[in-house]
């Protein structure tokens, strides 16, 4: 009991780290927030629903968090931090970006949870990113009338959420995550000292 406890509770570098993760991810949707709005105006104009390709890199945080920290609640943290910094720099959606910040952290989370926070494998890392795209989609369904949609339109968008959330946040976060590692700079973490 005192094994599960200790390896589920949070270090104070764990809390730093993690806090650094979420502003840099924060950073990161800030700079996004222009170009990835634009590819998804651009692609929804094409084929609507197509847009969603572009809303990964929105959800990436959560799958770091998870990645690095692997603990309880650090998908959710690092994701919602993110939507934090980016709400407080300025974007076009102000307060609905926090709560599209839990939602897509709450997501990739019930991924890590399902798997017990004991597998951080690349199909994981996918899951996870496909898994924050989901609860995208159902937040959507209501903070962006999705609901009154088409059928056609929610299973465009949904199919590319998560062709968008398995790549642009699962596989690219998996990516980063070990390139991180492999400079050293997690060696105090599990994802550091296996290197992925």
């Amino acid at each position: 009991m005192n094994t599960s406890r200790a390896r589920s509770s949070w270090r104070v570098i764990d809390i730093i780290i993690a806090s650094v993760l979420g502003v840099a991810c924060g950073l990161i949707f800030w700079v996004w927030n222009s170009i990835g709005y634009a590819w998804f105006t651009a692609m929804d104009a094409l084929t609507p629903g197509f847009g969603g390709l572009a809303v990964g890199i929105w959800l990436i945080g959560g799958v770091i968090g998870g990645l690095v920290i692997r603990k309880p609640g650090a998908a959710l943290f690092v994701e919602l931090l993110a939507a934090i910094v980016s709400a407080l720099l300025g974007n076009q959606w102000g307060i609905e970006t926090l709560y599209s910040g839990i939602a897509q952290g709450l997501g990739a989370e019930l991924v890590f949870a399902a798997f017990a926070y004991r597998r951080f494998t690349l199909p994981v890392a996918m899951l996870a990113g496909a898994g924050a795209a989901v609860s995208a989609f159902v937040l959507e369904l209501f903070t962006s009338a999705n609901l009154a949609k088409s059928l056609a339109f929610n299973s465009i968008y949904l199919t590319c959420l998560i062709i968008s959330g398995a790549i642009l946040a699962g596989f690219l976060g998996h990516w980063l995550v070990k390139a991180l590692a492999a400079t050293g700079a997690l060696d105090r973490f599990a994802v550091g000292r296996k290197r992925v």
